[in-house]
């Protein structure tokens, strides 16, 4: 009866710190809950709300429930007969932004594969110093920083002086107010953010692999294609995922490079809480595009989970 009071009570005892410790974790997860709940998820609540809405005359909601502001997405309902007519306006720039964060994160990755792997590959006492000069432009604002890439490809700008300079061409190119400026514009703006996770994952790259490979007579696109590149894939995705979402909602390079003309989903959803005064259907908008980016994720993880189970299996 004493060993079976006494395990009885290493039990409680057991199961009171367990309790403990599980209120103290609570209580330090409290404040970064709050914080998410009240600054995360809240304002998504509420424009969520608010896309079910009728926009006020001046602006603000009325609060009468409605589904117009999503099928006015891709339809436009006559005024006389209530019929809907298919209006693909704002699919078009919803499918251009898309094109452009999408050419913008393939040229990230072009151009910051290589200068994550030259990073890497340097003597330990010089990586800090080109971590620094890849994190320099963020210490200019980004307002600042896109109009110096206006003023740079203008057509009195740097790159068509130095071309007439050489006698390349007689007439300034136009490069300005075009899509190929907007996309220079989002380049510029977040290649550091493809570069960083690619230069992380490629610094705990053990380089005796690539030795082994290259002892086993592979070529270096060989030892490319199924060393590196495999090894650095976490530092690829999550390179492509910072530079992909930010691009889709840019706002001040396409208003700057592009002036006005070429919309994307940034400056149209500014638009609407701005010159339009619709609110419900900017929050529509903003919500349609995080549909689509989290089903494109979730269409990602699934299949990555798939080729893994397979691959254990």
């Amino acid at each position: 009866m004493a060993v079976a009071a006494e395990a009885s009570h290493i039990a409680l005892v057991q199961a009171a710190a367990e309790r403990r410790f599980l209120l103290n974790r609570r209580r330090l997860a409290g404040p970064a809950t709050i914080i998410v709940g009240v600054f995360g998820v809240l304002p998504l609540i509420i424009m969520l709300i608010y896309s079910f809405l009728v926009p006020a005359t001046y602006g603000g909601v009325e609060w009468k429930f409605t589904i117009e502001n999503y099928v006015g997405f891709l339809f436009q309902r006559d005024i006389f007969d209530d019929t809907l007519q298919f209006v693909p306006d704002y699919l078009q720039i919803y499918f251009r932004t898309f094109v452009l964060a999408g050419f913008t994160t393939v040229a990230s990755l072009i151009l910051g594969f290589p200068t994550a792997y030259f990073m890497a590959t340097r003597p330990p006492s010089q990586r800090n110093f080109w971590v620094f000069l890849i994190t320099l432009p963020f210490w200019t604002n980004l307002l600042i920083r896109t109009y110096a890439i206006q003023l740079i490809i203008r057509d009195e700008g740097l790159v068509n002086d130095a071309l007439k300079g050489i006698g390349v061409i007689d007439q300034p190119l136009h490069i300005l107010y075009t899509n190929f400026a907007i996309m220079l514009g989002l380049l510029y703006s977040f290649l550091p953010f493809m570069v960083l996770p690619l230069y992380t994952s490629l610094e705990k790259l053990d380089f005796r692999l690539v030795e082994a490979g290259f002892d086993l007579y592979a070529t270096r696109s060989r030892v490319l294609r199924r060393i590196v590149i495999p090894l650095a894939k976490p530092g690829i995705i999550a390179g492509c995922i910072l530079v992909f979402i930010p691009a889709l909602g840019a706002y001040v390079t396409p208003l700057i490079l592009g002036g006005g003309k070429q919309h994307m989903i940034g400056s149209l959803i500014a638009t609407q809480f701005g010159t339009s005064r619709n609110w419900p259907f900017g929050c529509a908008l903003a919500f349609i595009l995080m549909a689509i980016v989290l089903l494109a994720l979730l269409a990602y993880v699934r299949s990555t989970t798939g080729k893994a189970q397979v691959l254990h299996g």
